[in-house]
């Protein structure tokens, strides 16, 4: 997948900062965000980024509270 321009890049990764500011770990919000900043830098798999980077940051057992918790809020 070809990278965006750079103002498009600029852009989604400061929509996902402003995102990671602004909502609760849980919501969808950062990892959508997160996703599209991926997909706006090339990444062939942008949720698999987004999955990766927070299975690194709240490993196994926090990894998988936060998805329990979306799956809850959406249905």
């Amino acid at each position: 997948m070809a990278k965006a321009g750079k103002a498009k890049r600029k852009a989604a990764r400061k929509k996902y900062e402003q995102a990671a500011k602004t909502s609760k770990p849980g919501a969808g919000k950062r990892f959508a965000a997160l996703a599209a900043s991926a997909k706006a830098g090339g990444a062939r798999n942008p949720e698999g980024v987004a999955a990766a980077a927070m299975w690194k940051k709240y490993k196994k057992k926090g990894g998988a509270a936060l998805i329990k918790k979306g799956k809850k809020k959406g249905k």
